[in-house]
């Protein structure tokens, strides 16, 4: 090479040069890029927080029926007894009413969206237990379109708010006529 290539500021030995000043616009582009591959990064995570969210509340809705189901067969396989709801979830794994197994649940599930064993219990005067709840406080994503047996989550404000309960056919009438 030859002394003129050095002295135009080729070389960065030297300091000052031209390869010196392009080296800002590289750092430049390269914080550029870090910048959009962020917010690119912030965007899939809130979609994916946003996912799964929904699956925990498919999840609940589940389980929720599981339990509503569970409790309504409790109730209603005690034909020629006076019927009556459980006393605790535990009935449900095993009803102590008959010398045989009888089983309405295989386990006791787990609450999807606050992620613990424990729920809230829709109780009775006597401590019967007529439906099971979301201890969670969040804001559900769903508002609408549900199915049938789920109408009255249309609009609720918070998970709690979604209980998940029995209620046989004269009882649901005579609390629908009261005020």
């Amino acid at each position: 090479m030859n002394r003129a290539f050095f002295n135009k500021g080729f070389c960065t030995a030297r300091g000052g040069g031209r390869a010196t000043r392009m080296g800002g616009f590289t750092y430049l582009g390269l914080l550029a890029m870090m910048a959009s591959l962020g917010a690119m990064l912030l965007v899939t995570g809130e979609v994916w927080h946003t996912v799964q969210r929904r699956e925990q509340e498919k999840e609940l809705l589940f389980v929720g029926n599981q339990f509503r189901q569970a409790i309504e067969k409790y109730y209603t396989h005690s034909q020629g007894r006076m019927q009556r709801y459980p006393l605790s979830l535990d009935d449900l794994l095993r009803d102590s009413r008959y010398p045989s197994v009888q089983r309405y649940l295989r386990r006791i599930y787990r609450d999807p969206v606050s992620g613990t064993g424990e729920w809230g219990l829709m109780k009775g005067p006597e401590g019967e237990i007529y439906g099971v709840y979301s201890l969670s406080e969040q804001e559900p994503l769903k508002q609408g379109n549900f199915s049938p047996a789920n109408k009255n989550f249309e609009g609720k404000t918070k998970y709690a708010d979604w209980v998940f309960m029995h209620m046989p056919a004269q009882k649901a009438a005579n609390l629908s006529l009261q005020p």
